[in-house]
């Protein structure tokens, strides 16, 4: 039961950063997703226009920027959550 109470004890000792973060998170997010997504449609599309021919770089473009855009906000996510879940290596001297 004692180590229950200290890991309750240790939570509370930690600042919440708030509702605020959480929504600044997901809004980085998904900038993090529709910037590449977008650039890889404009450069598809300017693409499409200088060489005209049965393929569609717009819609390769696109899913290439999405694949990337996807993978980055993963490894940001994964990267915060290590960060947010790492232990501090202080001793307690109670």
């Amino acid at each position: 039961m004692g180590v229950k109470v200290a890991r309750k004890l240790k939570a509370k000792k930690i600042d919440n950063p708030g509702i605020w973060f959480g929504l600044g998170t997901m809004g980085l997010i998904g900038w993090s997703v529709a910037i590449p997504t977008l650039l890889g449609a404009a450069f598809g599309i300017w693409l499409d226009g200088e060489y005209p021919g049965t393929r569609s770089y717009t819609l390769a473009l696109l899913i290439a920027g999405l694949c990337l855009g996807c993978f980055n906000a993963w490894h940001w996510v994964g990267r915060e959550q290590r960060e947010m879940h790492e232990q501090p290596k202080e001793e307690d001297d109670d």
